[in-house]
């Protein structure tokens, strides 16, 4: 009797086991993914992004407009101290959503404030397209505030600012895509593929064809319009006077003149420089350093601004005959690059297929689809915030070498001008009490 109950207790149990060895076997060929369960395209909420907008001009509108074709992004705020521009900003991207979803919805709530964004908990990440002289500000306060971070190019105005954002970035844990999307592009990222897998021999020389450095202030003053709040859009800044150049009214095709004046931005030598000189620092492998020397021209031997880095090569700040492009020189062959433009000696080299096992750099088809899959990763976009920050001190070595109208010696490591207290007084700029970082 007792045998016989040890056998059936037995058989049961083995039936048992096999019972459920079967249906985890049938689990796992009827486990559903939930982009059935949504349907196609389905993302589900806590995949979600939501992003918020500081700064909703003609630069934030374009962003606006790509970010909103991607499924996994929903906009749900944006500020800026011009209420026209942000009231047809938040109107603009509501409409893109709802053609998308096929039904209407207002999700983008306007405030003028970017504080207030930065409060509110449902805002995962912001996308910063402010002027320049806000980037530093804005970035500091967003990711102190646990936010993602895409800022626009140049990030910052001055080396200092940089290298506080940089380490506020990494203190806080945030993920940071800086703007400078020609990283994303195939005829840069060919170019850079080739120069770092020696296809033109050892690099020696390069040239950034970019405008200059910024202006002082010169702009007659205006009456600020109604729903202009004027300290605000200064923000960090000294006062100079409204001028409508500086803040375009909304439906202006005009680019805001900003850029052009100190203080403000840095000239064509930060605006477009911010994007030639990081794809010279990407090909060269310098995103985590620099020249170490800049060297004012002499008008004899040397008739352009030229930086040198460490390893010899020296890039010159020249226009060679073609508008915002770069031409890398090596003992091998030349690549001209600009954007949708790319040529190389030997010609062949244009449509070489680098082999998988070859040097790799980086690579990314999309730009804003990169930061949006490093913020669900957490691991760095193809443009991180040290990357940002050192392609933009190039920029500014360069600013300042131009206002000091001499050499000067770079430690890259240190951030540092060698015996050079002048030099070093001009790594930051001065901003005001109640926006200081």
């Amino acid at each position: 009797m007792d045998n016989k109950q040890t056998n059936d207790d037995k058989n049961i149990a083995a039936g048992r086991r096999r019972f459920i060895g079967s249906m985890a076997t049938l689990g796992a060929f009827f486990i559903v993914p939930r982009s059935v369960l949504g349907g196609r395209g389905y993302i589900a909420p806590s995949d979600k992004i939501n992003l918020g907008f500081i700064g909703a001009g003609r630069q934030s509108s374009g962003l606006m407009t790509v970010f909103n074709r991607n499924n996994a992004v929903q906009i749900i705020a944006a500020s800026d101290p011009y209420q026209d521009k942000l009231l047809g900003f938040c109107k603009q991207s509501d409409q893109l959503y709802s053609n998308r979803k096929g039904n209407d919805y207002a999700s983008c709530k306007p405030y003028q404030d970017f504080m207030e964004i930065l409060s509110l908990k449902a805002v995962d990440a912001v996308v910063i397209g402010s002027p320049d002289h806000w980037h530093a500000v804005h970035v500091v306060k967003a990711v102190e505030a646990g936010k993602d971070v895409y800022c626009e190019k140049p990030l910052s105005l001055s080396i200092d600012e940089g290298r506080k954002m940089a380490n506020a970035t990494r203190k806080h844990k945030r993920i940071l895509q800086t703007g400078s999307m020609q990283r994303s592009w195939p005829e840069f990222t060919q170019a850079v593929k080739l120069i770092r897998n020696g296809y033109i021999g050892e690099l020696k020389t390069v040239k950034v064809s970019v405008g200059g450095p910024p202006k002082p202030y010169d702009l007659i003053e205006q009456p600020i319009p109604s729903g202009v709040d004027w300290n605000m859009w200064l923000g960090p800044n000294a006062y100079v006077p409204y001028h409508q150049d500086l803040a375009p009214p909304l439906g202006s095709k005009m680019w805001a003149q900003w850029r052009a004046y100190k203080g403000l931005g840095g000239g064509d030598l930060s605006d477009w420089g911010a994007h030639m000189f990081d794809i010279v620092q990407w090909a060269m492998g310098m995103d985590e350093s620099g020249p170490v020397k800049i060297l004012w021209p002499d008008g004899k031997d040397l008739k352009y601004l030229t930086m040198v880095y460490a390893n010899g090569v020296q890039v010159s700040h020249e226009d060679f005959g073609r508008k915002h492009a770069i031409r890398f020189t090596g003992t091998k062959g030349e690549i001209d690059l600009a954007r949708k433009f790319l040529e190389t000696n030997p010609a062949a080299l244009k449509t070489q297929v680098i082999p998988r096992n070859d040097q790799l750099v980086l690579e990314s088809r999309d730009h804003y689809d990169n930061w949006i899959t490093a913020i669900h990763s957490r691991k760095d976009p193809v443009c991180n915030v040290e990357t940002g920050h050192r392609s933009a001190s190039v920029c500014n070595l360069a600013l300042i070498a131009y206002e000091l109208k001499r050499s000067l010696t770079w430690d890259p490591q240190k951030e540092h001008f060698v015996n050079d207290p002048e030099a070093n007084g001009m790594k930051k700029r001065r901003l005001n009490a109640k926006w200081g970082i």
